[in-house]
């Protein structure tokens, strides 16, 4: 089979006949398949890409198949840092190269056969895009979901931009490998926090890895406890979250983030060089690497003291790189007899280590003793276990006005500001007289000017733009100047999947009753590295929507899989610097693409992925070879055939490739989906050689074509038209097993004595135990290897064995 040509013939009849266009007549059978778009490199598609659309194209085919109006779009994430590095580098427009690519992608994708419908094609740097993604952030501030404030940022001074506490890996800019420092810089930011009980609460209900629902449980990090006020000796409070109110008289010090306003006014002079150098050195670490639980503990003393306000002890007052000013108070308490942690700061910095927490039971209770137990050394609190005294001691501390019960979150509000170019302008005005105002929803989009220097200089590139800057005030007509940043391109992608069914709506971002009818996604396809941005993101926003009125379902994608990563032979994540980087175009041209989707789908387990290898491909083109020989030996067939043991086994084999099947592909389990083809095309060949009627070899190979067409779309396409078909095998429906096929009217059983399986005997399916110790013990091969022995007892298992023991 000339593999190419029939690509191309395919290819071509997809197009002409509309196979792969979504039904919008056919609303309520739609099965929404999302695979997350992708950005457009100017790099050709590799074995990534490959792995990731060419394998969930095959489950899309088949859920099509089995009668479901898919709806497969595609599209392209196109703002973003690399388009404008690169323009930085060489010159070329970040518009101008990101055109280019998305036209060089789009290009490669269809040639990979894939079923996407490119009617509903959208990227997120147009501006019939981001108007919308304009008027998403203006609904969130109408709402009180995005605000304006100062914060600490990951300030990368080569990028000349925030970057967020994922991107940045041993304190250095994951993009550039510039060493990163913390400022403080004035942030739009979105409440996601407010929706942090409800995003836990959805979670179980989600059928999605259970890794990644972890994940987000972890990332929201829901804390229940009770907040405690502090009093410094210079007047000022502060209060710290604690999960253990039943440790307070044990605290040993107490811990304020570097960045806490409070630090530089209670420093004492005698420690001011000293807190000034830590601050400093605190800046050049991102947050994950300072919550790091393998860091080694460090702090400076500030000089001062507080109160506890349990006991009225005297506290030292210390700062650590371990508490973020932007995760609770920024402040912490340190009880070092009943916290791993603290104990080791302790002992490092000589401060007190006072036990307030006995066993219950009379177990060991060496310090560190970080169980609940019973309380001691505590004053009136004496005996009280663990969960009761917490309870207490902030009653108490209520009573008292020095706290109480508290639930805190590690989550954060998402900072979305960014001091780069090639991405959403955030449409809101300044104004001295009126504030902050929003840009009047007519005159969106804000469009992203083309003559703009983009040179990095550590401000904001729009701000630069005079032309674009200055406009009078929406409110009172007096000069203004836009908002100079752009916004975060997980704001471009946290809605996309709502605009894509109605990607053509000039008037509003998506007509609710459509969308409402349309999601949630049904099956969405992705990296599990997004486990806690994109759609964590994805999911408030839906919400936010919902309250909003706009969408009616609580969650953007009901079902979830994580493909996995296809490394370089090395094992290595693919790079161009590493040099493993696999170009799949020589294998298309060598075997064809059918042959590589199919290779790609048994040589791997699609969510663990692994190291690559072509010694498998040459044999899957082999085998796509003997798939067609057979087919087309049995296209020949004419006339009926009878139906005799021969055609029962095939026909049970075929049926049992059909469960199969069915099972695997829904689950993902490619590689597992084109092994039981594999057995079933060894039965057909088996049933041939054995003398087989042509014409039920036929029926077989009728199915055979439908089971393998979500696996290799061009080559089933010209096997059914050989085998009769006249119209394409995608307007056919999947085989469904016929489960009296797999009724055998015979079983074979093995047949042990004493334990060891000395031969095999077939028997009717329906034979009782008693008919079958019978025949086994006058069967002839049985009663030579009992060779005179007496058998003691018969043992017989159904289905399975006999065993006698002599």
């Amino acid at each position: 089979m000339d593999y190419k040509a029939i690509e191309t013939k395919w290819k071509a009849y997809w197009d002409e006949h509309g196979i792969n266009k979504f039904d919008e007549k056919d609303v309520g059978n739609k099965y929404y398949v999302l695979e997350m778009f992708s950005y457009p490199s100017g790099s050709n598609l590799h074995l990534g890409h490959w792995y990731n659309y060419g394998l969930s194209d095959s489950f899309a085919r088949f859920m099509r198949m089995r009668g479901y109006n898919v709806f497969q779009p595609m599209g392209f994430d196109a703002f973003g840092l690399p388009a404008e590095n690169y323009a930085i580098k060489t010159g070329i427009h970040p518009q101008d190269s990101t055109m280019k690519n998305i036209a060089t992608m789009e290009k490669q994708l269809k040639a990979m056969g894939a079923m996407f419908d490119w009617d509903h094609e959208l990227y997120t740097c147009a501006p019939d895009y981001y108007k919308w993604t304009q008027w998403l952030f203006l609904q969130l501030y109408k709402k009180g979901l995005a605000y304006q404030k100062l914060s600490p940022v990951n300030w990368c001074s080569s990028c000349n931009t925030v970057i967020a506490n994922e991107q940045v890996v041993d304190g250095a800019c994951e993009r550039c490998g510039t060493p990163i420092v913390r400022k403080e810089m004035k942030q739009w930011f979105l409440k996601i926090t407010e929706y942090a009980e409800e995003l836990l609460d959805c979670l179980p209900a989600l059928d999605w890895p259970e890794k990644t629902k972890l994940m987000q449980k972890n990332w929201i990090g829901k804390s229940e406890g009770g907040e405690i006020e502090f009093t410094l000796e210079s007047g000022d409070t502060f209060r710290v979250f604690t999960t253990r109110a039943d440790t307070l008289f044990g605290v040993s010090y107490v811990v304020l983030a570097p960045e806490h306003p409070l630090v530089q006014k209670i420093t004492t002079p005698e420690h001011k060089s000293e807190v000034e150098a830590y601050i400093q050195a605190t800046a050049r670490a991102s947050d994950i690497e300072r919550l790091s639980t393998s860091k080694e503990k460090t702090g400076a003393f500030t000089g001062a003291y507080c109160i506890n306000p349990i006991n009225n002890a005297r506290v030292p007052v210390w700062i650590a790189d371990y508490v973020l000013a932007s995760y609770g108070s920024g402040a912490v308490m340190g009880v070092a007899a009943h916290d791993t942690r603290d104990y080791d700061f302790c002992v490092k910095h000589n401060l007190p280590v006072v036990r307030v927490i006995r066993s219950a039971d009379g177990s060991p209770d060496d310090l560190p003793y970080t169980e609940y137990g019973v309380m001691v050394n505590s004053g009136e609190f004496d005996g009280l276990s663990s969960q009761e005294g917490k309870k207490k001691v902030l009653e108490k501390l209520a009573a008292m006005g020095k706290g109480g019960i508290k639930v805190n979150y590690r989550l954060r509000d998402w900072s979305v500001s960014r001091q780069r170019y090639w991405g959403a302008p955030i449409p809101i005005i300044h104004c001295e007289h009126c504030g902050a105002v929003p840009v009047p929803e007519q005159d969106l989009p804000v469009r992203l000017p083309y003559d703009v220097n983009f040179t990095p200089d550590g401000k904001s590139p729009l701000g630069k733009c005079d032309a674009f800057m200055n406009v009078p005030c929406p409110v009172c007509g007096k000069p203004a100047h836009r908002d100079p940043d752009t916004l975060d391109t997980f704001v471009c992608s946290s809605w996309y999947y709502l605009r894509y069914p109605d990607n053509k709506n000039a008037d509003k971002p998506f007509d609710s009753a459509h969308i409402n009818k349309m999601l949630p996604v049904d099956k969405y396809i992705g990296g599990a590295e997004h486990a806690c941005m994109h759609l964590l993101y994805a999911r408030f926003i839906t919400k936010a929507l919902r309250d909003m009125g706009f969408v009616n379902f609580d969650e953007p994608f009901t079902s979830l899989v994580h493909q996995g990563l296809i490394l370089g032979s090395d094992g290595e994540k693919m790079s161009k610097s590493k040099g493993n980087v696999v170009n799949p175009d020589k294998y298309i041209e060598e075997y064809g693409s059918d042959a590589l989707r199919m290779y790609l789908m048994f040589g791997f387990s699609y969510i663990e992925g692994g190291p690559w290898s072509d010694d498998g491909i040459k044999s899957i083109a082999k085998f796509l070879d003997r798939v067609e020989r057979i087919v087309v030996k049995a296209a020949a067939a004419t006339g009926a055939s009878n139906y005799g043991a021969k055609e029962k086994e095939l026909d049970y084999a075929l049926n049992y490739c059909i469960k199969s099947v069915t099972a695997d592909l829904a689950a993902f389990s490619f590689n597992t989906a084109v092994a039981r083809v594999m057995e079933l095309v060894n039965a057909m060949y088996k049933y041939d050689a054995d003398g087989g009627q042509l014409a039920f070899l036929k029926q077989t190979a009728v199915a055979l074509v439908k089971l393998i067409a979500p696996m290799v779309p061009h080559v089933a396409e010209e096997l059914h038209r050989i085998l009769g078909g006249d119209k394409s095998v995608f307007l056919e429906s999947f085989p469904i097993c016929d489960e009296s096929k797999l009724v055998r009217d015979e079983a074979e059983l093995a047949v042990q004595i004493n334990s060891k399986v000395r031969t095999r005997l077939v028997f009717p399916a329906s034979s009782t135990k008693e008919q079958i110790e019978k025949a086994v013990l006058a069967d002839e091969t049985v009663q030579k290897l009992l060779a005179g022995a007496t058998p003691k007892k018969v043992i017989v298992i159904p289905g399975r064995l006999i065993n006698i023991v002599v």
